[in-house]
């Protein structure tokens, strides 16, 4: 965070001189992000006292009658947005809490309820077919992730398999409908974007309703000011986090420019690889500026590492102290093989 504070400092004082250095201009557009992910994530933190009900009501007696732990369940919101308090709620076993609070939730939570609705909201229309393939393939291999973290829980593996078969399941579906029908899988996926998409204006319009009413039409919902803060909060990250990543495109450039020739990535998309374990965000609106190959790659590697460095590590610090390390290791490896496969399909040409 000093980090980041130190390239709001960067990006402000070069717009007051005139953007001489570029600074101020990824100052500005920081600024100018706080709009769309406004617009994508405040619907759902309204929501989430509502959708975590509807979990338990409906979910979780199915999930002790299948005699998985109905922890799993909390893994469905991301680490940051209830994720973690409803996965220690709900679960059986304090390991199992902790393992679908922080694992799944920084993974798969994340990706459900924060990544694909910010980035299909921000990202081009031409660029949303190519981000949905990466965000599919890092959901295929987001297991590896999931299989680390679960035995840094003290979890046996046959456990952990059996407990974590819906999203394994789910993981090979995924796998084997972007390999065998890349088309349909982009379609279903798009759909489900648009859905929540249609929850979060949902959302938005209920708790802007009630904010200038003072009418509660659905009870329970949480208020669109809270919403903001949270949402606030990530914006002024933002003034520092893309200053800091262009000082880092310039400083590390001979270093990202040899990388560059050697995978066929563009640099701006090396870049982003890095900036992507700090901020989802700052990832997402460097995506115009990336070649088709990096698009790919860096939306793989989004399910698994995005904020490793940053908000999820910070959380995890203040919630699970003796969890840090894990964390970072799974949701690095994970980010990996995101990538690696990614980059593997491509070059062969499956997709």
């Amino acid at each position: 965070m000093c980090i980041m504070g130190f390239g709001a400092l960067l990006g402000g004082l070069d717009r007051i001189f005139g953007n001489k250095f570029g600074f101020g201009k990824k100052f500005e557009e920081g600024f100018q992000l706080l709009g769309p992910t406004a617009l994508s994530m405040v619907g759902i933190i309204c929501l989430v006292p509502l959708l975590t009900k509807g979990i338990q009501f409906l979910l979780v007696p199915l999930f002790q009658f299948l005699g998985l732990d109905p922890g799993l369940l909390g893994g469905i919101l991301a680490i940051d947005m209830g994720g973690y308090q409803l996965s220690k709620a709900l679960s059986n076993s304090s390991s199992m809490g902790i393992y679908a609070g922080l694992f799944v939730s920084a993974t798969f939570g994340c990706t459900l309820s924060f990544s694909i609705p910010v980035g299909m909201g921000m990202v081009k229309k031409e660029d949303q077919v190519i981000f949905a393939k990466g965000i599919l393939i890092g959901l295929a291999t987001m297991p590896v992730a999931l299989l680390i973290g679960g035995l840094f829980c003290g979890i046996d593996l046959l456990s952990l398999l059996v407990q974590s078969s819906p999203i394994f399941a789910f993981s090979i579906l995924l796998g084997i409908g972007i390999l065998r029908f890349p088309k349909q899988s982009i379609v279903i996926f798009t759909l489900f974007s648009k859905g929540i998409q249609i929850l979060c204006t949902m959302g938005i319009a209920l708790g802007a309703f009630q904010y200038m009413t003072g009418i509660e039409i659905l009870a329970g919902l949480d208020s669109i000011e809270e919403a903001m803060k949270v949402v606030s909060s990530i914006g002024i990250v933002m003034l520092g986090s893309l200053p800091i990543s262009y000082l880092l495109e310039k400083i590390l450039k001979k270093p990202f420019s040899w990388i560059s020739q050697k995978t066929g990535l563009n640099i701006t998309s090396v870049t982003a690889l890095l900036v992507n374990m700090v901020s989802a965000v700052a990832m997402i609106s460097m995506i115009k500026d990336m070649d088709e190959k990096g698009k790919l790659v860096n939306a793989a590697f989004l399910v698994s590492a995005t904020a490793l460095l940053a908000a999820h590590l910070g959380f995890t610090f203040g919630v699970e102290p003796d969890m840090v390390m894990p964390l970072c290791i799974a949701k690095f490896m994970g980010g990996i093989v995101a990538v690696l496969v990614s980059y593997y399909l491509v070059e062969k040409g499956k997709i």
